[in-house]
């Protein structure tokens, strides 16, 4: 039987410590997210979303509780290459061709653990609209392209969970709004489950299927917003009136969590 769940934390906590001074980023941070969902995270700047993503991928170690992964430890899904991250810059490596770029994650790790991809990087390229573009340098890119890039690149091992920190936070809001329905058809056609922090509500009701609400000073689940009802109506257009109220809905739980 398959795991449900992609993602289950339980009483996670976090503790950084810098010149002999003490910051808890995470408190008992409990959640569960189902496998193939589509979920966003707001917050206040300063409420650990980045930190949360960090520690699924097993890039920050936990002062306490659990978190799973498809049934696995964060240690272990990552060296399975269940796990995808993309970055708010696309940290693209200048003097790779744009092909040799996304190639570049099956170059690195463990590759004699890697199982062979279910798509090419040719045709992941393709998958995100780049694939005329294949011998490009990254300095011959918009930004939005270089983002399109980094996505392919995050998504050629198969990740089981695709982990997205602010990636479209840079661009212009018309490229943004491009590539938001570019993610949407990508995460339709793969069946990735997608965890998506972003500042912008619009963003968020646009693109989730569940809305998670940090707050801050430590960072802790607040509350979360289930978008699936509205949307099984018939989709969710940027200018109805359904979006706007949606929209007005996080906000006031921003508000309640101190944003």
């Amino acid at each position: 039987m398959a795991e449900p769940f992609a993602v289950r934390m339980a009483g996670i906590g976090v503790v950084f410590e810098r010149d002999g001074q003490r910051f808890e980023a995470l408190r008992t941070v409990s959640l569960e997210l189902a496998a193939g969902a589509f979920v966003c995270l707001i917050g206040p700047s300063g409420c650990g979303k980045s930190t949360l993503l960090r520690v699924l991928a097993d890039l920050v170690p936990i002062a306490g509780g659990e978190a799973r992964i498809l049934g696995q430890t964060p240690a272990e899904a990552r060296a399975a290459r269940r796990l995808g991250f993309c970055f708010q810059d696309a940290t693209l490596l200048p003097w790779r061709t744009v092909i040799a770029n996304v190639r570049l994650a099956l170059e690195v790790g463990r590759p004699a653990a890697a199982r062979p991809p279910r798509r090419s990087p040719e045709e992941l390229l393709e998958l995100v609209g780049l694939g005329a573009r294949l011998d490009a340098l990254p300095g011959e890119l918009s930004g939005g392209m270089r983002q399109r890039v980094a996505i392919a690149r995050a998504l050629v091992g198969d990740p089981a969970l695709l982990l997205m920190d602010e990636p479209f936070g840079a661009l212009d809001e018309l490229t943004r709004d491009r590539l938001n329905d570019e993610l949407l058809r990508i995460w339709q056609e793969t069946g990735t489950t997608i965890v998506f922090v972003t500042h912008s509500l619009g963003e968020a009701v646009y693109l989730g299927q569940e809305v998670v609400v940090m707050a801050a000073g430590p960072g802790r689940i607040h509350a979360r917003l289930d978008l699936r009802p509205a949307k099984a109506e018939g989709g969710l257009g940027r200018d109805s009136a359904t979006f706007a109220a949606l929209t007005g809905e996080l906000r006031s739980l921003l508000a309640e969590a101190g944003a």
